[in-house]
């Protein structure tokens, strides 16, 4: 009997293992942030998207190719129909083969789900919150509710699901909160990450007006704390600082000041099956022809390859401001946080 073929390591052109994948299981989103979407969106067409079957199964396919740490996002993961199916047959592979499953969410539907996301073996996710006053987060929302994402974060606090805030950072907006959102994230147990605006797909605002570097962002914080540098990592792009005042950990995710490249161990997926190697550059893989033309796990496994093997070495956000245009013209959402 023929042994059973390991599928090969991705190791991408630069000698960088890929490890960790990130997959989108919807375009769709409950919010329209004025960064991130447009007031009046467009989704893709049911036909276009990956069954959660299909999502299942390329999933396996990268964790049978070395990928450790999965992260679902969207839009928003959990207004996709019957997601917690999948998260529930991913949860079962932890342990074998799979190190840690995630979520990043806006924290709508939280509340809700809590309790199921850690019995399905999920244990820490992020949650995107540019605000802490009810009227500023209704309006980069345009339909946020701040106590429904408050009421979500008890519950997932309750349940023992450790929470991650993420915040982008927007110049005359969340600036001067900053602080106050350090020490509200701090009291509660929860690290908070910033993060510059990327200029991906077309939005009503100007992102020119609202980008912040979070070079400036730390000098004004050093302002009235004291932060160290450490060399904490979650697996994603994120540097960490220690809060003195506070004893908690802030991270800066710096796409447009501060090409994180070198370390890239990440690759996403999206709910059309599509693989992007580079959050910022436009080259993608079609997997999903390939997952609906054949059964065969080893064609499947090459066309992987073929893409891992045009992973670039870093991205070059650059926003062309003569055309106000953004560097990428497709939505966050399309590829996933």
């Amino acid at each position: 009997m023929e042994p059973m073929r390991v599928p090969a390591a991705m190791i991408d052109p630069f000698q960088r293992a890929i490890t960790y994948l990130r997959v989108s299981v919807t375009d769709r989103c409950d919010y329209r942030c004025t960064y991130c979407m447009a007031e009046n969106m467009s989704f893709l067409p049911k036909k276009d998207l990956l069954t959660l079957e299909e999502l299942n199964r390329l999933c396996a396919a990268f964790i049978a190719k070395g990928v450790r740490k999965m992260r679902l996002t969207g839009g928003e993961p959990l207004v996709r129909k019957n997601i917690m199916h999948l998260v529930r047959t991913l949860g079962k592979r932890l342990g074998s083969g799979l190190d840690e499953l995630t979520l990043t969410t806006n924290g709508s539907q939280l509340a809700r789900f809590a309790d199921e996301l850690y019995d399905c073996g999920v244990r820490r996710i992020n949650v995107s919150l540019d605000t802490l006053d009810p009227v500023k987060f209704h309006q980069i929302t345009r339909r946020g509710d701040l106590d429904e994402v408050m009421e979500g974060i008890d519950a997932c606090q309750k349940a023992g699901l450790k929470i991650k805030l993420n915040a982008v950072a927007l110049k005359g907006f969340n600036d001067a909160e900053m602080p106050d959102m350090i020490r509200f994230a701090h009291g509660r147990g929860m690290d908070l990450t910033v993060i510059e605006t990327m200029p991906m797909g077309e939005v009503e605002e100007d992102r020119t007006d609202r980008y912040l570097p979070l070079s400036k962002l730390r000098a004004d914080l050093e302002q009235q704390f004291t932060l160290t540098d450490t060399g904490y990592r979650t697996g994603g792009p994120a540097r960490y600082v220690r809060v003195k005042e506070t004893g908690g950990r802030l991270g800066f995710i710096t796409p447009m000041t501060h090409n994180f490249c070198e370390s890239c161990n990440r690759v996403r997926l999206t709910c059309t099956g599509m693989l992007y190697m580079c959050l910022g550059q436009n080259d993608a893989a079609d997997l999903r022809s390939t997952l609906r033309a054949t059964q065969d796990h080893d064609a499947l496994h090459a066309a992987i390859d073929e893409a891992i093997a045009r992973k670039p070495r870093g991205h070059d956000f650059i926003i062309d401001r003569t055309q106000n245009r953004p560097a990428v013209p497709r939505h966050m959402s399309v590829t996933g946080g």
